[in-house]
């Protein structure tokens, strides 16, 4: 599994300081994709767990969630890392374009956004978008979160 970004974002997951793993190999490629360069699967650098779980530690105590942009398409090694980060105290999410995920890779979620991206719908901030950010635990969709008042 390909790392093709990772960044410390404050808008994907509200309430969240997340841990952003955006991963390379993504084969839905929507039109009008704002991440490219996570198409091809051999983009950016191995994500490997000892990486991984040294930015964990430097970032406990400030970051509160692990966000992964894609990697689905790589389940057993996303599910293992999904699994320590919360071993380590961290809430978990996932953005992807599909409209399901499998119930192993839910149980290690506390957020899910799926969806494709559909520019005239806009994303998680419009109310006509066909994408949703969903809690797992309580099954509740939360895209009144990312509305502007």
């Amino acid at each position: 599994m390909n790392i093709h970004d990772f960044q410390i974002v404050l808008q994907e997951v509200p309430g969240e300081i997340s841990l952003c793993f955006s991963i390379s190999g993504c084969s839905i490629q929507c039109k009008g994709c704002h991440s490219t360069f996570s198409w091809k699967k051999d983009n950016g650098s191995i994500l490997t767990k000892k990486y991984f779980l040294e930015q964990l530690k430097k970032y406990k105590g400030i970051a509160t969630c692990v966000l992964f942009m894609g990697g689905e398409w790589h389940e057993k090694e996303l599910i293992e890392n999904l699994e320590l980060a919360k071993k380590i105290g961290y809430k978990t999410c996932l953005y992807t374009g599909q409209e399901k995920v499998s119930i192993q890779l839910k149980k290690q979620l506390t957020w899910l956004k799926t969806g494709k991206w559909k520019e005239h719908l806009g994303g998680l901030d419009s109310k006509n978008t066909n994408q949703k950010f969903i809690e797992i635990k309580t099954n509740k969709k939360l895209n009144h979160l990312f509305f502007k008042n």
